[in-house]
């Protein structure tokens, strides 16, 4: 949270861009970086430039060929993108970064409750045999992609996957808990609106996770605007601080692993944010 007094410590004009790492950043994430294949040559690029280069394209949504010229050629910067979300590099560091950050909290390493939510985005113009099909989400008149997340209480991403907007809330909610396979084994308490509700939902989540206990948070039906609902603000928040990139204002990607990607790395930024300026 900005302040008086922790205010300069957000200041990023020192920078070449505002997306680039600084030093402290820097020293988190480099241990996380996975090392060069044996058996080759000495790795010659910079990493840190090339994690920059990642960086700039999540901040300012900008096309691959459009990254400036003192950043790595978009060729070696794509790659590593690409080569990072499909070796698991990017899940790795997303959870490192998040049991530092749930330690600089002084919370447990797994956490006992979480929330659910959806969250449905347009598609770009795009077409062609080789890219995930978007659908339309008749609830909200968008046609694109849905974003299915799950957070803890802090509002730090746990999990979250990528469909066609005409996946159901409650399908989309299984298929993130489903393919948790035992990560964060003291999970207790699940938050949702009511999009989760029903024994659709309630029967599919007793047989893949018996003892986790959802809590449908309704909306009064008097109420009038925005109302902050109980645990469900956790999770709108989340979805709030991780649109700020705008590689995420709308559905440039082809591919559902891709989006996936770059929503990690939203989270990714946001994690070394939070450990970097705990004030």
């Amino acid at each position: 949270m900005w302040t008086s007094k922790n205010r300069p410590s957000y200041n990023r004009d020192m920078l070449r861009y505002p997306s680039d790492l600084t030093d402290t950043e820097w020293e988190q994430i480099e241990p996380l970086i996975p090392p060069a294949k044996r058996g080759g040559g000495k790795r010659r690029v910079n990493m840190r430039e090339v994690v920059n280069g990642v960086m700039y394209v999540l901040s300012t949504g900008c096309q691959w060929r459009y990254i400036p010229k003192d950043l790595p050629p978009r060729s070696t910067v794509n790659s590593y993108f690409c080569l990072w979300s499909y070796c698991g590099a990017l899940e790795e560091i997303h959870h490192a970064l998040y049991l530092k950050c749930r330690e600089l909290d002084e919370r447990e390493a797994s956490p006992t409750a979480c929330i659910i939510d959806s969250q449905s985005v347009k598609s770009a113009e795009k077409g062609g045999p080789r890219i995930d099909p978007h659908g339309f989400d008749a609830g909200k008149l968008i046609k694109g992609k849905k974003r299915h997340i799950l957070v803890d209480t802090l509002g730090l991403l746990l999990h979250s996957l990528v469909t066609s907007a005409d996946v159901q809330d409650r399908d989309g909610g299984i298929m993130v808990l489903s393919t948790l396979f035992g990560q964060f084994p003291f999970l207790k308490k699940l938050f949702a609106d009511s999009g989760y509700a029903g024994p659709v939902f309630h029967d599919s989540l007793a047989n893949i996770m018996p003892n986790l206990a959802p809590e449908i948070v309704r909306r009064s039906d008097r109420a009038k605007g925005f109302v902050v609902l109980p645990k469900r603000w956790i999770v709108e928040r989340t979805i709030g601080w991780l649109n700020r990139c705008r590689r995420l204002a709308k559905d440039w990607e082809n591919l559902n692993h891709s989006a996936l990607a770059f929503l990690r790395l939203a989270s990714i930024r946001l994690m070394l944010r939070k450990l970097c300026n705990p004030s």
